[in-house]
């Protein structure tokens, strides 16, 4: 639930009705894109290599989709790891309220921008946006607030990305 309450203020609807389905919001009538599931494209040894447990998933947001959005969700003892899959851009989550300190990263030899949704904790939120031919890929790392002195979040994302980033399509 945590995630979801973190997550949600991020995503923006793209007037799409099927899931799996994202017409990009410029107002054009192009063809609908077939989005990337991450909860059944990636594969559970990626996702045990990322430190999540691949049975502890959950669809879209509180499991309730997101239109215009494919989001799997997976915890593990010490984070909760979220793929978001979208026809957004780079510059539309870059231009999105609320997302601030954005900076270049290369995670497992994929380049992306690495941001935080303002008024969330440095000590347990990191994403992570990657451009791919679909519009984009997102990924959250949400450290396990009960733990003690969490490891960095941006740090953590570095290390569960270099099992998750090399499965989602370029």
């Amino acid at each position: 639930m945590l995630l979801a309450a973190a997550v949600l203020p991020g995503l923006v609807a793209c007037g799409s009705s099927k899931s799996g389905d994202a017409t990009p919001s410029s107002g054009t009538s192009a063809a609908p894109v077939k989005l990337f599931d991450p909860c059944i494209g990636i594969p559970d040894s990626a996702l045990t290599a990322a430190g999540v447990n691949p049975s502890a998933k959950e669809s879209g947001v509180a499991g309730v989709h997101q239109s215009g959005w494919e989001i799997c969700n997976w915890k593990g003892s010490k984070y909760s790891l979220g793929v978001f899959s979208s026809a957004r851009t780079v510059q539309e989550i870059e231009q999105k309220q609320g997302n601030v300190e954005f900076q270049d990263v290369t995670i497992a030899g994929r380049q992306g921008r690495q941001f935080r949704v303002e008024g969330a904790s440095h000590d347990l939120m990191c994403d992570v946006v990657f451009p791919a031919s679909q519009g984009i890929f997102e990924v959250t790392l949400i450290n396990n607030p009960v733990l003690d002195h969490p490891a960095p979040p941006c740090g953590l994302l570095q290390q569960a990305g270099e099992a998750i980033v090399p499965v989602l399509p370029k």
